[in-house]
């Protein structure tokens, strides 16, 4: 295979579930090759970085091989190789966002009435 369009391949890598979800983040920016942003149409090469978002982390890829068509979760892995930057950032920021999580207090039930006024007392005192 000589040349994959950007968002054909990301589909095919199974970084998006549709090609239109593809096209949407390399058109809104979110999708960096080589450093830049880059179009949908954009002839993707062996050897390329590509940034890509994946819910709360970014990943760095390089491309590994071209692909037009979809198939396993297996096959698509073997289209890219994820930088150790890229896996050490994630684990990195994974680890933050957990004891983040662990740390917040979260309450028992829900507030009830004479709670809820003194919540809306207190937001009120704040916007004075």
């Amino acid at each position: 295979m000589d040349s994959v369009r950007l968002d054909k391949w990301l589909w095919a890598a199974r970084f998006f579930k549709t090609r239109a979800l593809a096209k949407k983040a390399v058109e809104g920016g979110k999708v960096h090759y080589n450093g830049a942003r880059a179009k949908t149409s954009k002839a993707v090469e062996v050897g390329a970085l590509v940034r890509v978002p994946q819910g709360w982390d970014l990943m760095e890829v390089e491309v590994v091989a071209l692909s037009d068509q979809r198939r396993g979760a297996p096959e698509a892995r073997a289209l890219y190789r994820e930088t150790e930057e890229s896996v050490a950032r994630r684990e990195r920021e994974a680890e933050a966002r957990r004891l983040t999580n662990q740390a917040m207090q979260h309450p028992l039930k829900r507030p009830d009435k004479k709670q809820r006024r003194e919540i809306h007392r207190f937001q009120r005192q704040q916007d004075d």
